[in-house]
Order: C-alpha cells, then sequence, then structure tokens
C-alpha cells in the first residue's frame, strides 16, 4: 500500500476515518476537499495536510495511493478522468472499505435510517465487553469525538453505505438492516431497485455468517428469502432496553445491538449496562443547548421522511409539553421531488414547520421542484409553515417567540448545523 496516501474529499464523514485510521498507522495523509469544514480542521490539527479546492496537480509525485469519494465522478468528472491517466493505485472509499473488510471479522450495518445510531451502539457494546474494535461510522462516536476508533482486534464495526451500492464492496461476517426504505432516488430507480442492492449485499454474507433485520418489515421479505446464512430476527427479543437517547426508533436501533451482542457470546447484563449509558452520535438528536430565552435546541441529520418522523417522535417523547419548532433544510432537488408528499405528512404533528432553500450537494439547479413547493404540500398537514430565503431569516423567526416553552429542532443533511449553533449564542 505504501505510506504516502493522498485522499480526494477528505473531508467526507465518512472517508475521513480513513484518514484517521491511516496516520495511526503512521503513514503520511495528505488530501483535498472544495471547502473547509469541521472535519477538515480536526484533521489538520490531527496532522494532516489539507488543501482546499480540487486539482490532480495537488496529489505529490511520492504518493503511493490515490483514494477519492465517489461524489467525485459527479462533482469533478474531468478531475476523475484524470486519476485514470495516473500510474499510482486509484481506489474509491467503498472499494478501500473493502480491502479492509477482508482483512477482518467485519460486522456491517446498513439500512435507510439508524444505522448510524446502531453502528455506535454496537461498537460500543464490543468496546465495553473488551471486544476492541476497529469502529468506522459516519458521525463523530461522542465519547470519542471521532468518527473512527483504531482497535487491535480482529473485529470491524462498520457502517454500510446504500448509496450506489457502495455496500456491495463490503465482506460482512454479522450484517444488520435496521430497515430498507425509498431514498438516494437520484441513482435508484425505485423500491425494487434499492431491495436489489440489498439482496447483493445478504448474498456476500457466509453460510456461517448472520443476517440481523427485522424480518416483518416493509421491503424485508424478498431480503431475507435470499439470504444463504443463519438470520436473527431483532424485533422478537422480549427485553427491555432503558436508553439516554429518546425514541421507539432508538428502542429498535438497541435491539439489533442487542442481538450482535448476544452473536458474540457478550452476557444480556452487560450489553443492557452499555446500552443504557449510550450518549448518542453527532447530529442525531443531539442537543446543542438553549436559546437566549431557554427554548431547547436539538440538531438532526434528518434528510428523508422517515428520519424527520422519528426525530420529531422523538422529541414528542421525550418533551410531551414542549411547542416544536421544526426548522427543516430540504436535502438535494431530486430526493425532495420524489419524496414531496411524504416529506409534508412527516410535518404533520409540530408547532411550527420554518423550511429554507434546497440545498443541493451534488445536483444542478431542478427549477420543477423548490422548498416553496414543499410548503405549499406541508400546508395541506399543518398550516403553520413557512418558507424562508436564508438562515438569518429563519434565526429571527425562530427567536421572535422565544421561551421557555418551544424546543426547536434544526434538521437536515446540509450546512444547517450552523443555525443551531447561532441559536445557542449568548
Amino acid at each position: 500500500m505504501g505510506n504516502n496516501i493522498f485522499i480526494f474529499g477528505i473531508g467526507g464523514i465518512g472517508i475521513s476515518a480513513l484518514a484517521r485510521m491511516f496516520l495511526l498507522e503512521g503513514k503520511k495523509v495528505t488530501g483535498s476537499d472544495l471547502a473547509e469544514s469541521l472535519v477538515t480542521k480536526e484533521l489538520e490539527k490531527a496532522g494532516v495536510k489539507v488543501i482546499i479546492g480540487q486539482d490532480i496537480s495537488y496529489v505529490p509525485k511520492d504518493t503511493d495511493l490515490i483514494i477519492y469519494t465517489v461524489a467525485l465522478t459527479e462533482l469533478a468528472p474531468e478531475l476523475f478522468a484524470e486519476l485514470g491517466k495516473l500510474n499510482t493505485p486509484v481506489y474509491s472509499y467503498p472499494e478501500m472499505l473493502g480491502i479492509i473488510s477482508k482483512e477482518k471479522y467485519t460486522i456491517a450495518i446498513a439500512g435507510t435510517h439508524g444505522k448510524t445510531t446502531t453502528t455506535a451502539m454496537v461498537g460500543k457494546v464490543l468496546i465495553d465487553a473488551k471486544f476492541d474494535p476497529t469502529i468506522i461510522v459516519g458521525s463523530l462516536l461522542k465519547d470519542f469525538n471521532s468518527n473512527f476508533v483504531a482497535g487491535n482486534s480482529k473485529y470491524l464495526v462498520v457502517e454500510a453505505d446504500e448509496y450506489r451500492r457502495s455496500f456491495i464492496n463490503l465482506n460482512p461476517s454479522i450484517l444488520v438492516i435496521t430497515n430498507i426504505d425509498e431514498d438516494h432516488l437520484d441513482y435508484y430507480k425505485d423500491i425494487e431497485d434499492i431491495k436489489k442492492a440489498f439482496i447483493q449485499l445478504v448474498r456476500k454474507i457466509p453460510k456461517e455468517g448472520v443476517l440481523i433485520c427485522n424480518s416483518h418489515a416493509p421491503n424485508m421479505a424478498d431480503i431475507v428469502k435470499n439470504a444463504r446464512c443463519n438470520i436473527a430476527d431483532f424485533s422478537l427479543l422480549d427485553v427491555s432496553v432503558k436508553l439516554l437517547v429518546p425514541g421507539e426508533h432508538n428502542i429498535k436501533n438497541a435491539k439489533a445491538a442487542l442481538a450482535v451482542g448476544k452473536i458474540l457470546n457478550i452476557g444480556l447484563s452487560e450489553i443492557l449496562s452499555s446500552l443504557k449509558t449510550f450518549s448518542g452520535t453527532w447530529r442525531r438528536f443531539e442537543l446543542k443547548g438553549k436559546t437566549p430565552a431557554g427554548a431547547l435546541v436539538y440538531d438532526d441529520y434528518a434528510h428523508n421522511p422517515q428520519k424527520v418522523r422519528a426525530a420529531l417522535l422523538g422529541a414528542k417523547e421525550a418533551y410531551p409539553d414542549k411547542k416544536i419548532i421544526a426548522v427543516f433544510q430540504p436535502h438535494l432537488y431530486s430526493r425532495t421531488k420524489f419524496l414531496l408528499k411524504e416529506f409534508a405528512e412527516s410535518f404533520n404533528d409540530v408547532h411550527e414547520v420554518i423550511v429554507l432553500p434546497i440545498y443541493a450537494a451534488r445536483e444542478k439547479l431542478d427549477s420543477s421542484i423548490s422548498s416553496e413547493i414543499l410548503c405549499e404540500e406541508i400546508k395541506k398537514y399543518n398550516k403553520n409553515v413557512q418558507y424562508v430565503s436564508d438562515m438569518n431569516t429563519a434565526y429571527d423567526l425562530v427567536l421572535k417567540n422565544d421561551s421557555p416553552d418551544y424546543l426547536v429542532i434544526t434538521m437536515g443533511a446540509g450546512d444547517i448545523t450552523e443555525l443551531s449553533d447561532k441559536l445557542i449564542k449568548k
């Protein structure tokens, strides 16, 4: 593999974990990204040289290995084409994960939603049970303030991303599927296409391996039918799980983690004790603080209807007496367009909804969909919705009726977390 590694898109929450792993192995890591971020700043503190921008000239001549984010193929196709002309070995982030996975006993956590939290839960259970796992997750683990935990055992706990069938590169001995719903419809044709990808992954589990899932959940029947391994149904676990993090969805995540622990012969009381002290992950119903007048401010990565619904349900369960203000930044034109009705229905039971412009990310402008159109759809289920053109306006609107009676939750996969930070500044 060599000692000098360059990473394109190094600020990605997943791929940056590889940068940390290579650093700990004593390798020299350099990388680039389009913009500075919390992730790139933390990497620089750790000793990574980060260049802002994307250009083939940034790759040092002594580079032994290049890794790139899959987004590069869309965001910079010319640069991606240039990579193919180099004599240096080039791998995508998912391909590199697959190479690492081959050398480990891999516990992969997949699913349309809940996989980040479940990965973190499984990681904590194994750490507390002294399994010394390596963990790669698409968020920051609160106990480590990192998306990477270096272990010295054979165990690898990894979040398995379904986007562009990335998870097909993994080689899981244990695979958890939290659920399967429509998402990433800019890539997948429909739910049947999504299910085909999960079936591909399930078929990679060895005969002696285990698929952990809720076999009765929507879209799971075909997946289970195609499994050639052992199957454990976490929904059948008749165990009372107590958590610090709210929400019925987190109880389901915890039961999936519990099932992993049982397969690895960790004692039930030990698993439950570990889960009881799980404090959550970055941007998953994360308490940021309070507004000047005392309203609670939470931030969540929710960017599809199921995640929005779960986060808002969790907020209502945790604070039944609070008036909830949801500030939502839609992520991707395609996702907003294909799931318009589902998004609108998700906000039916909150006090107020504030919608920001769509965060385009990797996509080009699509004038057939907008946040204004989403607001009109939300009005069918909740009249108290308003479109705002920027975060400053959203900030002013939230603080207009600021009081301890309110709970504000910022939601989305874009840069809306900046608003939650601003709301709690005194």
